[in-house]
């Protein structure tokens, strides 16, 4: 796709106009979709399960942000992933990490904590990591970073994927649509959203186990 001149200075001032609304559109998701009834369960342990993939979410996931960058609900988001570990026949584990709003870092800890060694990590916005333990936590199995384009298909297509790297196999990566246009778009608005999770962190806490009314 050819992306002329004049295209380039119609986003801009497309997303300066965003940008002037995204604070309320910000404040409007936070309140758009119900919070979940998480019950925790105390410190998160590393898991003896080989048949169990761990799903980490931050602080803000779920309660003061509740859907993500594209309006999914966040409990959507959760109904999706687990549905796709439980259909290759592995067992879920949820946790909250409370120390980063780094999706690559809760993922890493999912990794580290699950007892198959391979974890996911998403944030509110709808940004989603595989990752396996014995990889750096900048390294991963798939990395989802543009929000916007992870709709309720991809994320149930990233639990199956997640199971089956758990199992031992080596799936194709789940296929995400190319949107060159997704980023000058959304970027005021997940600069935002970013900033309102980092609020909920609790850096000094260890990660909680849940369990979730969905």
């Amino acid at each position: 796709m050819n992306i002329s001149e004049d295209m380039v200075k119609e986003i801009i001032l497309e997303v300066l106009k965003e940008m002037q609304g995204d604070e309320k559109t910000a404040a409007r998701q936070e309140g758009s979709a119900p919070q979940l009834q998480f019950q925790e369960l105390g410190t998160a342990k590393v898991g003896t399960n080989r048949n169990e993939v761990v799903i980490g979410v931050p602080p803000a996931f779920g309660v003061a942000m509740t859907q993500t960058i594209i309006d999914i609900p966040h409990k959507e988001v959760l109904k999706e992933i687990m549905a796709g570990i439980e259909e290759e026949g592995l067992k879920y584990r949820l946790i909250r990490v409370n120390k980063t709003a780094d999706v690559g870092f809760i993922a890493h800890e999912t990794a580290k904590l699950s007892g198959s060694g391979i974890g996911i990590g998403t944030i509110s916005r709808g940004t989603t990591v595989i990752h396996q333990r014995d990889l750096a936590p900048l390294q991963n199995l798939e990395l989802f970073s543009q929000s916007p384009l992870v709709e309720k298909e991809t994320f149930r297509a990233i639990g199956r994927n997640a199971a089956k790297y758990a199992k031992g196999e080596q799936p194709n990566p789940v296929p995400v649509r190319n949107d060159p246009m997704a980023r000058p778009k959304y970027q005021g608005l997940a600069a935002l959203l970013h900033n309102k999770e980092v609020l909920h962190v609790r850096p000094d806490e260890s990660s909680t186990e849940l369990t979730v009314q969905l």
